[in-house]
This record gives C-alpha cells, sequence and structure tokens, in this order.
C-alpha cells in the first residue's frame, strides 16, 4: 500500500530551485531555539552554542534576512542559578527562576552579537499580548522597527507574569504566533531531533525521514511524539502544532537539528535539511482572509477621492490629510472599514488611532497629528501592511 505521505512531497532538488528563486522576496525568517540546545541539557547557558547562533544569523542578515530569535532557556537558566537539581513543578518557582535566568540569557545575547557588530533587543510577552488587538498592533510595529534597525530582537515567554503559559511547547507556540504576527517568510524551528519522521524513530528503526509535507496533512499529529527532553517543556508534537499556526497566516515551517553545522547558512542557500511543513496559501491570502472575513469592523473611515485613488492605484497607506468623515467608537487595533464618498468600502484594515482621536486629526497633515493630540503613534492612520483592499 502506497503512503499517504508521498503524495504531499516535492523532491528535494525542487524545493531548492524554488527556494533560490524566491530569495530576492524572503527576508524575514523568526527562528526559535530550545531550551537543550540553548543550555546544553540543561548545565547552564552554553556561550559556545550561543555564538554559532550570532555568527549564522549574522550571516543571514549579510543576505538581507532579518531575523527574529526565539530563544527558551530563561528557566533552565535560572534552575542553575538558584542550584536547582531538577526542574520545578510549582508555578511560582517556575516564574521566579524565569526571572533569575532572563538576566543571564539576555547579557549571554547581547555579549555574542556584539561581536559582529549587532545589537539585540530583549522582548517578553506572552500569547495574550498578541490576542489583544492593540498590543499586537503595538507589538508588529516595534518589531518592524527593530528589524529596520538592523537590531535582532530576542523573544522570549514572559514567565515571570504568566501563568497559564508555562506549559507544554510554549515558546513553539510563540514562534508560530510571532512569525504570524510580523509576516514571517518562514519560520524555523531548531530541535535535538533532525527531521519529523512518519514514527518514532527512538522506537521503530525502521521510521521513515519525511523531507516535506503539508503542514495540513491529516497524519501529522500521529507521526509526533511527546515531549523529547527533560530540560524543555515541548516535543515534536508541539512543533506540529506551532507548524500548523503558522500555515494559517501562510508561512511555512522548517524543523531542523540544531546541533547541525552551518545549520542556518545552508538553509539559506537551500539546503533541504530537516522537515518543511509547507503552508496551504500564500501570506498574503491569509492575511487578506483574516482581514477581510474574520475580524468583525468596528467602524468606518471615508475617504476623498484622493485618497480613494491613492490607496487603489498606489496602494498607499491612509493618512489624516485624505479622511474626511470617521464613524463608530473603536479604540487601536481594531479593524475598521475605509469606504469612499460614496459610501462602498474600498479597504479595510486596522487602525493606529481611536475613533474619537481620528475625528480630532481628519484633514490634517500627518506633520501635525502630535500637535493635536499631543502625541504621535503613527503618520498614518491605516498602514498599508495592515489594510486590505476589495479589489
Amino acid at each position: 500500500m502506497q503512503s499517504p505521505i508521498k503524495h504531499c512531497m516535492i523532491p528535494c532538488c525542487i524545493f531548492r530551485k524554488r527556494f533560490l528563486e524566491n530569495m530576492s522576496t524572503q527576508h524575514i525568517w523568526v527562528v526559535k531555539v530550545g531550551s537543550s540546545l540553548v543550555t546544553n541539557e540543561g548545565s547552564g547557558i552554553d556561550h559556545a552554542r550561543l555564538a554559532q547562533w550570532a555568527a549564522q544569523i549574522a550571516a543571514l542578515c549579510a543576505q538581507n534576512i532579518q531575523v527574529v530569535l526565539v530563544s527558551s532557556g530563561a528557566i533552565a537558566e535560572g534552575i542553575k542559578r538558584l542550584g536547582w537539581t531538577a526542574r520545578p513543578k510549582a508555578v511560582n518557582e517556575l516564574q521566579a527562576a524565569a526571572a533569575v535566568g532572563q538576566m543571564g540569557l539576555a547579557q549571554a545575547y547581547e555579549n555574542v552579537f556584539g561581536k559582529h557588530g549587532i545589537h539585540t533587543a530583549q522582548i517578553l510577552i506572552t500569547h495574550d499580548d498578541l490576542s489583544n488587538r492593540t498590543r499586537y498592533l503595538n507589538a508588529r510595529s516595534t518589531l518592524r522597527t527593530l528589524l529596520d534597525l538592523s537590531i535582532v530582537p530576542v523573544i522570549n515567554e514572559n514567565d515571570t507574569v504568566a501563568t497559564g503559559e508555562i506549559k507544554l511547547g510554549d515558546n513553539d507556540t510563540l514562534g508560530a504566533l510571532v512569525a504570524n504576527l510580523i509576516e514571517a517568510d518562514l519560520l524555523v524551528i531548531l530541535t535535538d531531533q533532525d527531521a519529523l519522521y512518519d514514527s518514532d524513530p527512538r522506537k521503530n528503526p525502521h521510521a521513515k525521514k519525511i523531507t516535506e509535507i503539508s503542514a495540513a496533512h491529516p497524519d501529522l499529529e500521529k507521526m509526533a511524539g511527546g515531549a523529547g527532553s527533560s530540560i524543555g517543556t515541548g516535543g515534536m508534537y508541539t512543533k506540529i502544532t506551532a507548524a500548523k499556526r503558522a500555515a494559517l497566516g501562510g508561512t511555512p515551517t522548517r524543523i531542523a537539528a540544531g546541533k547541525e553545522p552551518d545549520v542556518l547558512p545552508r538553509l539559506a542557500r537551500g539546503e533541504a535539511l530537516g522537515t518543511l511543513l509547507t503552508a496551504g496559501e500564500s501570506r498574503i491570502n491569509a492575511r487578506r482572509r483574516w482581514l477581510m472575513d474574520q475580524l468583525q469592523l468596528s467602524g468606518s473611515i471615508t475617504v476623498d477621492a484622493g485618497a480613494e485613488k491613492a490607496l487603489l492605484d498606489k496602494k498607499s497607506s491612509l493618512l489624516p490629510i485624505g479622511c474626511i468623515a470617521v464613524k463608530g467608537e473603536f479604540h487601536r487595533g481594531e479593524a475598521v472599514a475605509i469606504v469612499n464618498a460614496a459610501g462602498q468600502e474600498i479597504a479595510r484594515g486596522l487602525s493606529n488611532y481611536a475613533g474619537e482621536e481620528i475625528a480630532l486629526i481628519l484633514r490634517t497633515p500627518s506633520a501635525q497629528i502630535e500637535n493635536i493630540l499631543g502625541y504621535i503613534a503613527e503618520e498614518e492612520l491605516i498602514h498599508r501592511d495592515n489594510m486590505m483592499l476589495r479589489r
């Protein structure tokens, strides 16, 4: 009987050709490294390993690939610093370990990246931060700005304040959420396993390595096993779950061995290491579906003919100078419709300002926003990256 996996696989040579052809459009990667890779199976931060990540990511940056690093390891480092011999189960003790370990983790990354002339930024967030639209927009703007400044953001779960989030597969899921947040071209999950297999290779010596498969394949969960490390919290199952979540935003996922020499530069060269889990639709289509179909509109902004033409023909952002009316009570980050003078919806997107604030800056040049409101969040009412046109 023919394996169902083969029907959704693409030969490595074809993937490599497609990858290299698309390199000019692939600019943002989210790279997630687990605790066992960062802390050398729990014996504190592995500074030599972090130096390797820094060198590899510096090589990606030299190729115009912007990188957001999602790193585990704070709790494991805290456990080591506190002299504990085992990972505690009490939430308050886990939070204490995270608070202690995060200091060393951030300092270690800043040191190793500094040797390549690269600054890092520490970002601590929870899943809840990304489900709130206002905080979602703030986080997206911050990360985009950091990348534009050639800074490598290092993201970790805010374990110190989170209670429900310290659970199986935290940072695998967080990596997927971040990939969707910034519309990454690729999510790379580096692990202590070399790839996904059709069964657990630790129990089945005949298990077959899967080179490529759709993230929507119905048998993925059956192929994945339980947690693979006593130091971290994630196993292959959580990585599959993360890949499925990333695919909803149109981002493919590559699961590869973190200890493979120069794994990241080799992936950038198109080498088919590990397992590629493909997304069913493009990032643009996935975001369009999210903006157009899944968000409930909270209000509307009416634009003049000039702004309508700029939006439709030039794919511009929406500036206050071209807006003539606003309806509805909404907050920053909520979805609103953009309508023309005839009342026809021409686009929709996430607003950078509350409705009452927009009412004060209608027909106003962006340079005057701060004078009127007392602050400026963005120059645009809706940035083109957070907008989808109806046509």
